[in-house]
């Protein structure tokens, strides 16, 4: 297979991985740094014990989205890998 089709493969899949995979790792950033404000505040106010319990849930479509862009990804690396053995 001729050099360029590996390393364009290697890019429409990085890219795509960035597509899907960016808003998901957004998405869990943002849930953590809400929950982390909202542990501090109520241990502030006195009520450590309620932040235990407290903890946004992962949506259901999240895991899936991330293991196609791990799926990517992979397949991103993988090209890389043609490129540079065939190259």
């Amino acid at each position: 297979m001729p050099s360029f089709v590996w390393i364009l493969v290697a890019i429409i899949a990085g890219a795509g991985a960035w597509v899907v995979g960016s808003p998901v790792i957004r998405a869990r950033r943002e849930r953590a740094e809400r929950d982390t404000n909202t542990e501090r505040y109520l241990a502030w106010r006195g009520r450590a014990s309620e932040a235990s319990r407290l903890g946004s849930p992962e949506p259901p479509d999240e895991r899936p989205r991330l293991f196609v862009a791990l799926a990517l990804a992979a397949v991103a690396v993988a090209a890389l890998i043609g490129f540079f053995v065939a190259g």
